[in-house]
């Protein structure tokens, strides 16, 4: 279904290719707060376009995010993935003191209004909204599923935790919901990424079932669709063996296994 925004038909005033390397700015909470915005190749006003929320880890910016640096691929891999006739725009935007602590639920407030912004100046359809983000980056996009279920169509949380961004009202909405996590994981354990993944698999009506995991040293990693969810809200599990990481790699693997994962997720909506 496409559901255009109010940015279709008009003449971008405020995004320019420019955007991708030049932040643009917003005041939200008195809070003078940045983020990029990434247009498709030969962007048309005509035509709406899937809107991904790439989200730093704690430590990290919206800038690594972008050119792929500090141990990130580009937009987590996704600009280079994402080439089908719907396309998308992505936006990587920076959390207060290189995190998202969320004080008072500030950046859900300031990524709802980066999403007015975004969608008052581009096209995009409203109902292929995304988010995704390593760490921090994961608690956040947990947290705007918890507080915007309504608005989002699907979140990939790698290895992330569900306290340290917050579940507003603890959200009943269902959300599809795309996790990973390392068995092996010493900065947030993997029971945080169980307890995320519980959340959706209760949400979204799924059959309780006991994701399997890999040992420890194995080189595997498991990957559990979980059966019986609400139509078009699924859930997917992948443990993995392996630390804290955006860019999970197992022997053998020529590249890692992250980006194709999170789009074999996404590109079914």
């Amino acid at each position: 279904a496409l559901k255009p925004s109010p940015g279709c038909g008009t003449t971008p005033k405020l995004i320019t290719s420019a955007s991708e390397r030049t932040a643009l700015t917003i005041t939200s909470n008195n809070k003078r707060r940045e983020f990029f915005v990434r247009l498709p190749p030969n962007y048309n006003n005509t035509h709406p376009y899937r809107f991904v929320f790439t989200l730093h880890a704690l430590g990290g910016n919206a800038g690594q995010v972008v050119a792929g640096t500090s141990g990130y691929v580009p937009y987590y891999g996704l600009s280079s993935l994402i080439n089908d006739t719907t396309g998308a725009i992505f936006v990587a935007p920076n959390g207060v003191s290189n995190g998202w602590g969320n004080t008072g639920g500030e950046d859900v407030t300031f990524l709802r209004s980066v999403i007015s912004t975004v969608e008052a100046d581009l096209c995009v359809d409203q109902d292929l909204r995304f988010s995704t983000g390593f760490s921090y980056g994961a608690a956040m996009s947990y947290s705007l599923a918890c507080s915007l279920g309504k608005e989002l169509r699907a979140i990939a949380c790698l290895s992330g935790n569900p306290a340290i961004s917050g579940c507003a009202a603890g959200n009943t909405d269902a959300v599809a919901y795309y996790g990973q996590h390392g068995v092996s994981d010493t900065v947030l354990p993997i029971s945080g990424g169980r307890q995320m993944r519980d959340r959706w698999v209760k949400n979204n009506g799924c059959a309780a079932a006991t994701a399997q995991e890999p040992a420890a040293g194995s080189q595997r990693r498991i990957k559990t669709v979980y059966s019986g969810c609400k139509e078009d809200k699924p859930v997917v599990f992948v443990a993995f063996d392996g630390p804290h990481t955006p860019t999970p790699k197992l022997t053998g693997d020529a590249e890692t296994f992250s980006p194709g994962e999170t789009w074999d997720f996404f590109k079914q909506f």
